[in-house]
C-alpha cells in the first residue's frame, strides 16, 4: 500500500495514553502518521472501525514456534522466536532463515542463543547475528548454571545494546522435577522442586547484570519471591524487566490435580499464594510482558505420563482473550493492558512497533472484547490444541489484523 488509509471511529487503545478514546489513525504506506482527533486527508481511504477497540498488533515476545493461524486468531503480528528449535539459533544462518520464516504474513525477531547449542559453555558468535537479525540474547529453556560464562554472555550482549532474555530456575535445584513442591505435588507423587529455585536465578542473574550493566529480561517469573527480586531491581535502577504467561495468572498447580498433561509446563505452575502475587506484580507495573509462550505439542509428546510429558502450551489464540480478564476484573486498563502485550515487548525487541507513534509499523487490529467464545482444544487453529484451557468459557475476539499498513 502506497497511499493514505484512515481508520475512523475506532475506540483506540493507544499504549502511550491512560485510557481508551474516540479517535483516528492515519496511515501512510506501511507507518503511522498520526493517531487522535485529527482531520482526515481528503484522499484518504476510509476504514469504518464500527466501534471496535483498534490496538497496535501484538507482539508475542518468547514463542517457541511460528504458527500463522493461531498469530492471526489472536492479533500477533510479531514475534520474538526463542532460540530452543531443532536446530538453536546459534548459527547466522539459522537467524536468517527465521526472520524469513513468518513472510509476508507476520514478522518474526529471532532471539540468538546466548551459547553453542544451548548448552551454556561457550558463547555463541551474539554479534554476527545481531547483524543477521537477531533482535536478542536467549539462555533458552534453561539456566545457564557457570556464573562465568552468563557474566560473559551479558557482558557482551551490553556491548552490542541488546537484552539477554534468561530462564529463570536455578537447574541444579530444580533438576528434572515437573512440579513445585507442596501439597499438589506430595499427593500426585510428582517429583518436585521449590519455588525459591525461581528467586534464586533471579537473583545471581541480577548481581551480574548490575555488574555489566546489561539490560535483562526474565521471560516467565511466576513466584512471589521472584516478583520482589525484579521488584528491588527496579527500584535500584537497573534494566530488568519480566514476564509472565495467562497459565501462571489464572491457574494454580491445582490444575494438575487429574494429571491432565496439557497443565504440565516450565517453570510448572505455583500455588494458588503465587498466583495472586502474579496478579498483583500484574497490577502494579511488575510484570512488563504477557506473552503467549505459544509452544503448540502433538499427541507423541502429551499422550504420556505427566513425568514424561514434554512440558508447553498452545497460547498464540487465546493470548488476548485471556489477558482481557485483567481488565475486566479491574487490575489494569486496557491501554495498559496493550503496554504488555505489545508496547513493550517491541521496546525490548528494539522494534518500531507496538504502539501508535509517529513513524512506527502500521500493525494494527480491531478488537470486539465482549465477544464470548469457548476454547475448545479439538477444534484451535494451532498447530495443535495443548492448552490448559479447554473447554473456558472466555471474551474478546480480534475481528481484523493488518500488519504494515495491508489487511491480512
Amino acid at each position: 500500500m502506497t497511499g493514505r488509509l484512515a481508520i475512523t471511529n475506532g475506540l483506540l487503545a493507544d499504549p502511550a495514553l491512560s485510557a481508551v478514546t474516540p479517535g483516528t489513525v492515519l496511515i501512510e504506506g506501511d507507518s503511522i502518521v498520526a493517531t487522535g482527533s485529527i482531520n482526515v486527508p481528503s484522499d484518504a481511504e476510509t476504514i469504518d472501525a464500527g466501534g471496535l477497540v483498534v490496538a497496535p498488533g501484538l507482539v508475542d515476545l518468547g514463542v517457541f514456534r511460528t504458527d500463522k493461524p493461531a498469530f492471526h486468531f489472536g492479533g500477533i503480528t510479531r514475534a520474538g522466536l526463542m532460540p530452543d528449535q531443532s536446530s538453536p539459533l546459534d548459527d547466522v544462518g539459522l537467524i536468517r532463515e527465521a526472520t524469513r520464516a513468518g513472510k509476508p504474513d507476520f514478522w518474526v525477531h529471532p532471539i540468538a542463543a546466548a551459547t553453542r547449542d544451548l548448552e551454556g559453555r561457550e558463547l555463541a558468535e551474539i554479534g554476527m547475528m545481531q547483524a543477521a537479525g537477531a533482535k536478542a540474547v536467549g539462555t533458552g529453556r534453561q539456566w545457564i548454571a557457570d556464573s562465568g560464562v552468563m557474566w560473559r554472555v551479558l557482558s557482551y550482549a551490553s556491548a552490542l545494546g541488546l537484552t539477554v532474555i534468561s530462564h529463570a530456575e536455578d537447574g541444579g535445584l530444580a533438576g528434572k522435577a515437573v512440579a513445585t513442591s507442596g501439597e499438589t505435588a506430595t499427593r500426585l507423587g510428582l517429583s518436585n522442586a521449590p519455588a525459591c529455585a525461581e528467586a534464586m536465578a533471579i537473583a545471581r542473574d541480577i548481581m551480574l547484570a548490575r555488574e555489566t550493566g546489561a539490560k535483562i529480561h526474565f521471560r516467565l517469573v511466576t513466584t512471589a519471591a521472584g516478583f520482589a527480586q525484579v521488584r528491588a531491581a527496579k527500584a535500584e535502577g537497573l534494566a530488568v524487566t519480566c514476564g509472565i504467561s495467562p497459565a501462571y495468572l489464572f491457574l494454580s498447580d491445582l490444575a494438575m490435580t487429574d494429571f491432565r498433561t496439557f497443565a504440565r509446563l516450565s517453570p510448572p505452575l505455583r500455588s494458588e499464594d503465587d498466583r495472586q502475587a502474579a496478579l498483583r506484580a500484574v497490577a502494579d507495573g511488575t510484570v512488563d510482558v504477557i506473552t503467549s509462550s505459544h509452544d503448540p505439542r502433538g499427541p507423541e509428546d502429551k499422550r504420556l505420563p505427566f513425568a514424561d510429558a514434554a512440558p508447553g502450551m498452545a497460547g498464540a489464540e487465546t493470548l488476548l482473550a485471556l489477558s482481557l480478564n485483567l481488565v475486566r476484573d479491574g487490575h489494569i486498563g486496557m491501554n495498559a493492558l496493550m503496554r504488555l502485550l505489545a508496547a513493550n515487548p517491541a521496546e525490548i525487541l528494539g522494534v518500531k512497533a507496538g504502539s501508535f507513534a509517529t513513524g512506527h509499523a502500521a500493525d494494527v487490529i480491531f478488537i470486539d472484547p465482549d465477544t464470548p467464545w469457548r476454547v475448545d482444544s479439538a477444534r484451535m487453529a494451532a498447530a495443535a490444541g495443548n492448552t490448559p484451557f479447554d473447554r473456558m468459557p472466555v471474551q474478546g475476539r480480534v475481528r481484523r489484523v493488518m500488519k504494515g499498513g495491508v489487511f491480512l
